[in-house]
């Protein structure tokens, strides 16, 4: 075999890739070892992250709602020691911000579960908009300041906060469903419409993620043993998700929904902008 694959082997692999399939079982569909697609897969991701940057600008999105979903790099917090986690093994997460009329995701980033990463986020997020937009998300106390410091009084925001049962956590031991009690709108700040507050449509990309990303499905051995990889492999699938992934329900992709673009992408379009 070549050096360099064919362009076709190539937009095979990406569209693989970004529909969930393993980097291991593209190697036995495809005979291209799983090295080349490792390296094939982190170049376009770090493409696809440019594209995100360049493109999500000047954005319009009025209702706005941010989740983010957990992952690990090499082994999960509880087993990793003091100098694991220092060396960037462990827990990751991914912040997620998603425009509920478009469906379009204009930030997101990979991080800790903390004020400093929460912060950086928010302040993307922000830097990217034109409107003062209404935003909801879950109870997670760093998006109180995050909010703060990065729209400076310029969104509305609220809350969703949910009431667990008691057993939750040996219920996450094993690996089912938390139990529900109840939910309660808290009004954080600005003016939101308390209607509009939810977190059903970030939840839902975070059921999109899971299901298109081979590194965030549970009990799998197919987690990330790179931070860097991990971070090529959400840029590819927002990439493609935004770009290329038609939405059922609005028969368009996101992006075209969001006005950033005109027309559906192709992987090899997708490929060729990510140069």
């Amino acid at each position: 075999m070549s050096n360099i694959l064919r362009k076709e082997k190539q937009e095979t692999i990406i569209g693989a890739l970004a529909e969930g399939n393993s980097i291991r079982s593209i190697e036995r569909m495809s005979g291209v070892h799983r090295d080349t697609i490792m390296r094939l897969g982190v170049r376009v991701g770090n493409g696809c992250a440019a594209i995100m940057d360049s493109r999500m600008r000047n954005l319009e999105c009025r209702l706005i709602q941010m989740d983010e979903i957990w992952g690990f790099i090499g082994k999960k917090n509880r087993h990793a020691t003091t100098g694991e986690r220092l060396a960037g093994l462990g827990d990751v997460w991914t912040f997620v911000a998603i425009d509920v009329e478009s469906r379009m995701v204009p930030a997101y980033l990979v991080g800790k579960r903390d004020t400093f990463h929460a912060t950086e986020f928010v302040e993307d997020l922000a830097s990217r908009l034109n409107n003062r937009p209404q935003i909801s998300s879950d109870a997670l106390a760093a998006y109180v300041t995050a909010i703060r410091y990065g729209f400076q009084r310029n969104a509305d925001y609220g809350q969703l906060v949910k009431v667990y049962s008691m057993d939750e956590i040996e219920e996450q031991r094993r690996y089912s469903p938390a139990r529900l009690v109840r939910t309660h709108k808290l009004i954080v700040a600005g003016n939101p419409d308390e209607s509009l507050i939810s977190t059903s449509c970030a939840e839902r990309q975070n059921l999109t993620m899971r299901m298109h990303m081979r590194r965030l499905t549970r009990l799998t051995n197919a987690f990330s043993k790179k931070f860097v990889n991990f971070r090529a492999a959400v840029a590819l699938h927002f990439g493609y998700y935004n770009f290329v992934r038609v939405h059922k329900s609005l028969r368009m992709t996101p992006a075209m929904a969001g006005g950033v673009t005109d027309h559906i992408w192709t992987v090899p379009e997708l490929m060729e902008s990510a140069k």
